[in-house]
């Protein structure tokens, strides 16, 4: 998987509602389609994204063949104060891609 893309204010004020934009570069192949020679090109997609808080999971996202690729996720967050979001996503060959970037609270 390719290096995300996630947005968010560079800084926030604790009891705050931000939103968080992500982004990830992936073909997420249906299982669905044939090749060339007429067999079926193996499923592979970002099964789940999971982001936590401080270490506490605050969103998961369960995705499933029929989203489209280099999918896009947008959701919000309360800010509970300074800390750091980490960000985990998982292809069904079991590869993960981390990301975490601090939450600045002013």
């Amino acid at each position: 998987m390719s290096k995300p893309r996630i947005k968010f204010p560079e800084t926030a004020k604790a009891g705050n509602i931000i939103e968080i934009k992500t982004l990830i570069s992936h073909v997420m192949e249906t299982g669905q389609r044939k090749d060339a020679e007429g067999k079926t090109v193996p499923r592979d997609i970002i099964n789940s994204l999971v982001v936590s808080f401080a270490g506490q999971e605050f969103f998961r996202a369960s995705l499933q063949p029929g989203i489209s690729a280099n999918p896009y996720i947008s959701f919000y967050l309360r800010v509970p104060g300074p800390g750091d979001i980490r960000f985990i996503w998982t292809d069904d060959a079991g590869n993960s891609t981390i990301e975490e970037l601090k939450l600045n609270v002013a």
